[in-house]
């Protein structure tokens, strides 16, 4: 899969749950590559329903911490109350950097938009195209 990420950038999928789910499991950790061809980095961070906020944070700083070039933000708000989401989904924010995309998978996309730069609308066709976000997180028209 050719798919290119903004580094610096936080980049949500839209689309059916069935088609974001299987975008995400398509990406691979370990051949990620940047720009340039050479071999990168790749960190998915995920959750169980039942992991408590402050392991979901933990996840978070340990992965800042990190020297990698894409963060895949795979469900890991799952089971959290709408305030506790948009407290990780803003932590998460933090990740991206000027070598470094982060991109996010969500139960509830409208939620990570808030905390996206662009998104990503997919179907169940597999077909990928970009969706430009407005500056308060909603998408541009």
């Amino acid at each position: 899969m050719g798919l290119r990420l903004p580094l610096g950038e936080v980049t949500v999928i839209l689309g059916p749950a069935v088609a974001r789910r299987r975008l995400m499991y398509a990406l691979d950790e370990d051949r990620t590559r940047c720009a340039d061809g050479h071999e990168a980095g790749a960190l998915r961070l995920t959750a169980r329903v039942a992991d408590p906020l402050a392991d979901r944070m933990a996840r978070i700083e340990r992965a800042a911490a990190a020297d990698t070039a894409l963060v895949l933000v795979d469900r890991l708000t799952d089971g959290l109350e709408a305030p506790e989401r948009r407290l990780l989904l803003r932590a998460a924010r933090r990740l991206a950097r000027p070598d470094r995309a982060v991109l996010v998978e969500d139960a509830d996309p409208v939620a990570a938009l808030a905390q996206a730069d662009g998104a990503l609308r997919t179907d169940r066709s597999g077909a990928v195209a970009p969706e430009p976000v407005d500056e308060i997180g909603y998408l541009a028209s």
